[in-house]
């Protein structure tokens, strides 16, 4: 199973996008508002913030450094795993299945961002991108290739879970399943390519799984209290 990190295994509860927008602002850009930074949650953001007004080559970089400086100092810590989750990765623990990220995020950034999550402990490795300047551009093709690769996995029993259309494209191009969740940042129809869609955790362990032993981990029952607190 490989995993998206950001809307899928974790829930950055606003840590990216205010963080963006706090870095335009400081370098005296216009604020975007939440919804058009929201659209860039997923390519990595030497990618995404040239969509922005006023992003130019000369200032990218020190935007994204004091995005970086802010998310580590604040964000990380703000950022939550979505409910059920934690209940879902030990179950595929337990079950002797190969649990992989594939993240677009810097791999050091993902680590840190999974270790102090505490989710380091239920993975079997940590796939993201090397080139922090984003000459790979939005794919994340290269990622899965890598995480296939190390695992040494056969792409006709693995699975890619993702909640954007780049995590969709790249199990597509490496001839990987793939399972689109609601709850993350898709835009409009985006996850339709998915060869299946998922509403919740429940769902998604219950397709990952089967209902008995998703059940047995009470991954429902986890998903409903998590989601309470």
């Amino acid at each position: 199973m490989l995993f998206d990190l950001d809307g899928t295994l974790v829930d950055p509860a606003g840590a990216i996008t205010s963080g963006i927008r706090h870095a335009l602002v400081a370098h005296g850009l216009p604020d975007p508002g939440e919804a058009r930074v929201e659209a860039l949650v997923g390519p990595p953001l030497q990618v995404g913030l040239r969509a922005l007004d006023g992003v130019t080559d000369e200032n990218i970089d020190s935007i994204i450094a004091t995005y970086r400086t802010r998310y580590e100092e604040v964000g990380m810590d703000d950022s939550l795993v979505y409910p059920g989750i934690v209940s879902l990765l030990e179950a595929l623990r337990h079950e002797n299945i190969y649990v992989a990220v594939t993240t677009a995020k810097p791999v050091n950034i993902a680590r840190l961002l999974l270790e102090r999550k505490g989710l380091t402990e239920h993975l079997d490795a940590i796939h993201g991108n090397a080139d922090e300047h984003g000459s790979t551009g939005s794919s994340k093709t290269h990622i899965v290739a890598e995480a296939l690769s190390h695992g040494d996995l056969e792409a006709s029993s693995s699975v890619v879970v993702g909640d954007r259309y780049y995590d969709l494209d790249a199990a597509r191009e490496n001839s990987v399943a793939s399972i689109g969740v609601a709850w993350g940042f898709a835009q409009g129809d985006e996850l339709a390519s998915a060869d299946l869609q998922v509403e919740n955790v429940s769902e998604l362990a219950k397709a990952i799984l089967g209902e008995q032993i998703a059940r047995s981990f009470e991954i429902e029952a986890r998903v409903m209290q998590e989601g309470a607190k």
